[in-house]
């Protein structure tokens, strides 16, 4: 497969899956409901944070914790992703209010969730069409 191929195809897969699982925007009080209920489902409700917002100056991680503070912060990007992954990155900054560190108790924490797996291929994928090269239209032919 050529890479024009491979980013072709890599587009196509990635519009599929946002097709698929839709492309609904939480606002930031949704945001924090939805971080309530997967805390209490998947951590019996031990992981309160304080706010849970969107923000835009997050370019290189999906999210961040501040455990002191009791604060977790979304990158814009993850707006318009499979509901899925966005519950993944939630509950990935709700386990750092429980666990610091990516230790192996953090991530015991996170297998409780049935798409860990899949969320991460599923941004790993993201990043990865990041860095292909761009190629003028007319040079994929």
């Amino acid at each position: 497969m050529s890479e024009a191929e491979e980013r072709r195809w890599v587009g196509v897969m990635l519009d599929k899956l946002a097709a698929q699982e839709g492309r609904r925007v939480l606002g930031d009080a949704e945001l924090t409901a939805r971080a309530e209920r997967l805390s209490e489902q998947y951590f019996g409700g031990r992981a309160r944070p304080s706010t849970v917002r969107w923000v835009t100056n997050q370019n290189t991680r999906w999210g961040s914790c501040t455990p002191s503070e009791g604060s977790i912060r979304l990158s814009h990007r993850l707006q318009g992703m499979p509901e899925y992954v966005v519950d993944y990155v939630l509950l990935h900054e709700l386990a750092h209010l429980l666990v610091p560190g990516h230790g192996p108790r953090f991530w015991e924490l996170l297998e409780a969730y049935p798409r860990t797996e899949r969320a991460r291929g599923y941004l790993e994928g993201v990043v990865a069409a990041e860095r292909l090269p761009t190629v003028p239209a007319d040079a994929e032919d």
